[in-house]
Parts: C-alpha cells; sequence; structure tokens
C-alpha cells in the first residue's frame, strides 16, 4: 500500500526546465517546482499485495506470479523490472487482492528509513540525465527520512476477495504527502482486463474496486495509473509479501502543450499481522526509467535507478 514520498526522479522529471504555468493547489499557486516537490510522491503512491484470481479464488494467483521470492526484493541491492503479469483481457475482473486481515479502515504512519541510488546519481536526473537535478533530488529525498507521514486506508470485501478502495486511498495518500488537499477528485476507469461490466456480469458490485484510476488535481494536472504486473507470497497465515507495477501518465489539462509524462515503478511488500487491530510492514518503492522519456533507458537495461524504503504502522479503526 503506498504512500510514497516523492521518488526523486518523477520529481525531476516533473520539475525539469521546460515552463509550466502555476498550478493552483487549493489556496494559493505554486510553480511547476514547488507543485512537483509537495505532490509528486503523493501521485506515484499506490497499493500492492496478492494477485487475486480471475475466476474467483484469489490463492490460485499465487502459480501465475511473474516473480519469485518477492520478499527477498525488499533487501535485494539491484531489481529488473519485472514482466508483465498473464492476466486475460477477457475475464474482466483482474485486480489486487489483499490478505483477509488486512480488510477494513486503518490509521497508518508511514515512515521512510533509507533511499538509495543503486545505479548512480546520473539516473535521477531527468531525461536529460543532469547530475546537478539529480543532486538536489536526492538530497531532498534524504531529507524526508525519519519524518512520520500519517494517512488513512480503506480495503472492502468483494467476490474475488479484499481489494484496495482506490478512490478513497489514492487522494488520502496525495492529500497526507502534499500537506494539504490538492486532490479535485478520483475515478475508476474500464480497460479490458478490469472493467464495471464484467465485474458486474460475473456477480460483483458497482461499489467494487477496479484496477485503473484517473485522478483530477486541484491545479490543471491529471494522472492516468495502470497496473501491469503484479504476484503474491503467501509466507504464512498472518505474514504475506507482495508486488505491483504501476504505469503512471501525467499530463496538464489547460491549454499548455507540454508533453505527458510516463513513469514505471514498483511497489513491493511484506505485511504482518500483530493482532486483529494491528499491523506493520516493509514498503520498498522502484523507479525504472521510460524508453519514451528518458535519455538512460537502454544504459539502465531495465534495472531500477531509485529505491525509497519505508517502514508501516497500521491501526483498525473498524
Amino acid at each position: 500500500m503506498t504512500l510514497d514520498a516523492s521518488p526523486p526522479r518523477l520529481k525531476d522529471r516533473l520539475c525539469r526546465s521546460d515552463p509550466w504555468p502555476s498550478c493552483q493547489l487549493g489556496k494559493g499557486s505554486s510553480s511547476r517546482r514547488s507543485f512537483c516537490s509537495k505532490v509528486a510522491g503523493g501521485v506515484t503512491a499506490h497499493t500492492a499485495t496478492s494477485w487475486g484470481s480471475l475466476v474467483g479464488n484469489p490463492a490460485a494467483a499465487n502459480a501465475a506470479s511473474p516473480i519469485k521470492d518477492i520478499a527477498g526484493r525488499l533487501t535485494s541491492d539491484t531489481l529488473t523490472l519485472p514482466p508483465p503479469s498473464s492476466a486475460s483481457e477477457l475475464n474482466g475482473i483482474d485486480n489486487t487482492y489483499y490478505p483477509s486481515f488486512l480488510q477494513g479502515e486503518w490509521d497508518v504512519t508511514q515512515t521512510l528509513v533509507d533511499v538509495q541510488a543503486p545505479l548512480g546519481l546520473k539516473y535521477l536526473g531527468g531525461p536529460n540525465a543532469n547530475l546537478e537535478i539529480a543532486t538536489k533530488s536526492f538530497d531532498d529525498s534524504k531529507s524526508k527520512i525519519g519524518k512520520p507521514v500519517k494517512l488513512r486506508l480503506r480495503y472492502v470485501p468483494t467476490k474475488w476477495g479484499v481489494a484496495e478502495d482506490r478512490i478513497f486511498n489514492n487522494q488520502e495518500r496525495l492529500d497526507a504527502f502534499a500537506g494539504r488537499s490538492v486532490v479535485a477528485s478520483v475515478s475508476y476507469a474500464d480497460v479490458g482486463g478490469c472493467n464495471r461490466q464484467s465485474v458486474l456480469a460475473l456477480g460483483g458490485t458497482s461499489d467494487d474496486p477496479l484496477q485503473t484510476t484517473i485522478t483530477y488535481f486541484k491545479g490543471p494536472a491529471a494522472q492516468k495509473s495502470f497496473l501491469t504486473s503484479h504476484g503474491v507470497e503467501n509466507l504464512s497465515e498472518t505474514s504475506w509479501a507482495g508486488y505491483e507495477v504501476l504505469r503512471s501518465i501525467f499530463a496538464l489539462t489547460n491549454t499548455n502543450t507540454a508533453p505527458p509524462i510516463t513513469t514505471d515503478v514498483e511497489y513491493i511488500w511484506k505485511f504482518e499481522k500483530v493482532d486483529d487491530l494491528a499491523v506493520r510492514g516493509k514498503l520498498r518503492i522502484a523507479e525504472y526509467l521510460n524508453a519514451q522519456s528518458d535519455l538512460l533507458y537502454f544504459d539502465a537495461r531495465q534495472r531500477a535507478v531509485s529505491f525509497q524504503d519505508y517502514t508501516l504502522d497500521m491501526r483498525r479503526i473498524n
């Protein structure tokens, strides 16, 4: 469950030298750099857990996971972008399904404990690999180490397992990491692998979460996020690990002609049930370069260019 605090490369890509207009984010306005500094982390915040079966049995997802030893990815020095999951576009109910002990609403404290640039700082320097931008971004990320961020998260039961309430959670994350209200609305979007028509046809409800979201900000910007890969390890009855890869497209919604920005981010979790009222966890956010945007994409060879590691403390509300 990602409650991400400003991944360095994303912030730099959003804050590169080409001009943006001032963005109205609630009260007052901010420059493109200021906007990114306050909300880029939340923009990429997304939750990941087990991959639910497309036929109603979440446990069946284990065999289909493209990645083995998911928990080991939390401490690995090098990560490679996972391949796409083998979800069939014909089923229409693919989503990320969580362990049953996460069902409910939670007070969450997420604390950054480490930041790394495994391939070197130049890979964090935006599309043109600017070392000055990379250094400033990395230092900014390190300054957040040890500073807790508090928010609420909600997970709801469905016919196929416990799913994240993405509309509620995305707004919670974005506003929490920005330090104020920056989200105007969040909604679901239909895609072939997960859409409302298929969910209803197979016995789901109109309230069941989907996997793709569109977020509109109070400034002239929007984000659409797609799930491209996910998997799970059930380590025990009370311990679970999972990952999710999200591709997000960021664009201005006014008359500015700045091109959209595409990012690929992996979220890796390990959750442990303490008791009925508490869960503790670890989260790693790994960023990858994108072929459409980054000068050093081929040099990176699909390896992660940044890690941010967090602890998670969750207390049940209901």
